[in-house]
């Protein structure tokens, strides 16, 4: 398999943060995904799909449990 985006052969099997939004909010979800090495592409499988379908629709239910791992600030603008 080649990139789609660099044309590199260096593609393998990584975990990798996928981010969902929440309204103003940002789930981190581990997932294991092929990874290009040289530019980082993600490519997802139908499984990690319906993976992450699953979450998002459990995140708008309030059926998946989370904890809170940051927080992210906004400085106004100069």
């Amino acid at each position: 398999m080649k990139c789609v985006i660099c044309k590199s052969s260096d593609i393998q099997m990584k975990i990798v943060e996928e981010e969902i939004k929440a309204g103003r909010d940002i789930v981190l979800i581990p997932m294991e995904v092929l990874v290009c090495l040289n530019c980082g592409e993600r490519y997802y499988d139908r499984k990690a799909m319906r993976k992450i379908e699953e979450l998002r629709d459990r995140l708008k239910r309030h059926d998946l449990e989370v904890e809170e791992v940051g927080k992210v600030f906004r400085a106004p603008a100069a």
